[in-house]
């Protein structure tokens, strides 16, 4: 590929004005080696750099991107309603569209619109701590749910990846109600509830978890979660920012309430939702959600939550994604998840590919499904360096780090997927032949 003088010549200077030149640090190379790419525009199923380079993307804004970039529909709703003005401080139609397409979707019976996923979950928690009284937290290792103080606690991809302290910066009273489990551990979460029962206010967990890889749930677990935390008065919050409309058109993933009679009491909803935008929600049982203010007594505000641009982007979004689109987003998952097997099959290298619906990671030197975040911790991530340049040097993206999710759209095309493809044979070599001193 050609060089990349532009994009250092940014990170130069976003580095002079930013700690580590990114605004969120899972955008830094920092475990797979050089520095981050700039991106200047994105459509369909690619992106282009600042230098004129093309990739295929395989991060999607780490999941939003379900029609891929730039939607002709959804610039225009934006468009559309940018010029109408861009913020208000007031209620406008299209939170409350978009309020009511959620609702009419999921098992949310109420919705509280904020903008990002870190501020629905630790809404969610007060909300929690609010309506039950009590104070302690469970939460999984590996499971990530936004940079809440109290919920930092093993908290997965970004910390693990950059082999960061735990909870630096996090006062010990913060995290000493926080209980860390580990994932798919029935045994575990009975002798925690059995113990402190009476003190949870809340479990939060990944309906899927990604953030470790993914691990999905085994069969049942969450339904085990929800009857365990209804048995000693807890609530049980799905984080659903990363599966939400994003594996399924309902909003949830493995969680059917109508067929098996449950549904959460609480739910964390973002990225799709937002088409691209900030935006985020929560949402929950109509008895739960009124306790928040201004008709309970649990305060929670935000300026620019709801925002009319935000909520239109996401409601198009949603609106566009129909039953044909998941029909696409899957099969081109299901696709490339056969493409990098081939390749990997063809090194003799083990190797563990695992998803939840459409999203889908590679653990690393593995011969066993990966369960918790031990096992994915365990795998040999450091493969991933070599693997991840080579397909860079091949034009496609992906994520700088294995313990992410790959994301694909249903702007996946044959093209796409070719590049791919083409890329992958080279990049499982690399992998194959690695060492952890490489």
């Amino acid at each position: 590929m050609t060089s990349t003088e532009a994009s250092e010549q940014l990170f130069d200077r976003a580095r002079a004005v930013s700690p580590g030149g990114v605004n969120s640090p899972v955008r830094a190379f920092r475990a797979v080696g050089g520095n981050p790419i700039f991106m200047a525009s994105g459509e369909g199923a690619w992106l282009t750099d600042v230098d004129g380079q093309r990739y295929v993307d395989l991060v999607g804004s780490w999941g939003p991107m379900l029609l891929g970039h730039a939607h002709p529909e959804v610039l225009a709703a934006v468009g559309s309603a940018v010029s109408r003005g861009t913020s208000f401080g007031t209620p406008s139609e299209p939170e409350v569209l978009l309020a009511e397409e959620i609702v009419g979707r999921t098992s949310s019976e109420m919705v509280r619109m904020v903008s990002s996923g870190t501020e629905a979950t630790m809404s969610a928690i007060r909300l929690a701590r609010g309506f039950t009284g009590r104070d302690k937290v469970v939460k999984f290792a590996g499971c990530y749910h936004g940079h809440v103080d109290a919920l930092l606690a093993q908290a997965g991809s970004g910390v693990v990846t950059l082999g960061l302290p735990e909870t630096p910066g996090v006062p010990l009273h913060v995290t000493a109600d926080t209980i860390v489990l580990p994932y798919n551990d029935r045994a575990a979460i009975e002798a925690a509830f059995a113990e402190y029962g009476d003190e949870i206010a809340c479990l939060i967990t990944e309906a899927a978890a990604g953030n470790m890889g993914v691990v999905p749930p085994e069969p049942g677990f969450n339904q085990f979660l929800s009857e365990v935390t209804a048995r000693h008065g807890a609530l049980f919050i799905s984080d659903e920012v990363m599966t939400g409309f994003r594996v399924t058109r309902s909003g949830h993933w493995g969680l059917d309430g109508e067929r098996e009679g449950w549904a959460p009491d609480l739910v964390t909803y973002g990225k799709v939702m937002g088409g691209g935008f900030p935006a985020a929600a929560f949402g929950g049982r109509r008895d739960v959600m009124e306790q928040l203010a201004p008709v309970g007594p649990v305060y929670q505000a935000g300026t620019l939550s709801g925002n009319p641009i935000a909520t239109t982007a996401g409601l198009t979004t949603l609106r566009l994604a129909d039953a044909a689109a998941y029909e696409r987003l899957d099969a081109a998952s299901s696709h490339l998840q056969g493409l990098v097997r081939d390749a990997l099959d063809a090194t003799g290298l083990p190797y563990v590919i695992q998803n939840a619906g459409n999203m889908f990671s590679v653990f690393w030197g593995v011969d066993a499904p990966v369960t918790d975040f031990a096992g994915a911790q365990a795998q040999e991530a450091w493969r991933y360096k070599p693997f991840f340049h080579a397909m860079l040097d091949a034009g496609v993206y992906l994520p700088p780090s294995a313990f992410e999710c790959w994301f694909v759209s249903a702007a996946h095309d044959e093209q796409a997927l070719s590049r791919i493809g083409e890329a992958l044979p080279g990049a499982a070599r690399a992998a194959a032949q690695a060492t952890p001193e490489s």
